[in-house]
């Protein structure tokens, strides 16, 4: 009799253990979710320009962008892979030429925008180009890319490439380039909301040209 009741009282502790594993594991999970949404909701409030180098948000600048309407400048970087690749390759091709940095939150909130048009219009031939402008090793740049989802080619911008568009003193900043190679429009900063998301598209748009 005491044995059967020690056997008991063994599988009822065993129960209560094994319950309490399953709910914490519901709980870990539980508040990993609600970390990620504190981070993307974080992500969403720097909608202004950050200046390079920097880790706060800082008014944007309301001046024209000098490089409208002008010739995009070439250039010749390498890509995650080690391979060349310069602008003249996409001869012809709609481009978005977009500067951005591991520690730019504006920049990770519209990367995985960049990405979803670069797939929605690959029939018209957008091509999309991440150009890092940062220092950190090209490994912590790969692994920010693979976490924010992107495919698009993500290359090393060197000094002489942000000279030559005006010099990349504030991050996210973006270059629309027509099919004729020339800078249809260029931008910087992102909004957090909705509306961010669609003046993106509208901008790709304007250099995909009429659809046949």
């Amino acid at each position: 009799m005491a044995k059967s009741l020690r056997i008991t009282l063994v599988l009822a502790v065993m129960a209560i253990g094994l319950s309490l594993i399953i709910w914490a594991g519901f709980r870990n999970a539980a508040d990993r979710r609600a970390e990620a949404q504190r981070e993307q909701d974080k992500l969403a409030q720097q909608v202004t320009l950050i200046p390079k180098g920097a880790t706060s948000a800082a008014p944007a600048d309301s001046t024209t962008p000098a490089l409208e309407g002008k010739l995009a400048p070439g250039f010749n970087l390498v890509d995650l892979n080690g391979h060349h690749v310069t602008l003249a390759d996409f001869k012809g091709k709609p481009v978005v030429v977009n500067f951005w940095a591991t520690w730019c939150g504006p920049c990770k909130l519209e990367m995985p925008w960049f990405e979803e048009f670069g797939k929605k219009y690959a029939a018209q031939n957008l091509v999309i180009l991440g150009l890092a402008a940062d220092e950190a090793p090209k490994a912590e740049i790969a692994t920010t890319a693979k976490k924010l989802g992107v495919t698009y080619p993500i290359l090393i911008a060197d000094d002489k490439t942000e000279t030559a568009y005006g010099g990349i003193d504030t991050l996210p900043e973006s270059f629309y380039i027509d099919r004729s190679g020339k800078i249809t429009l260029q931008t910087a900063g992102v909004s957090s909301d909705s509306g961010g998301k669609d003046e993106i598209e509208a901008n790709i748009k304007k250099i995909l040209g009429p659809t046949k």
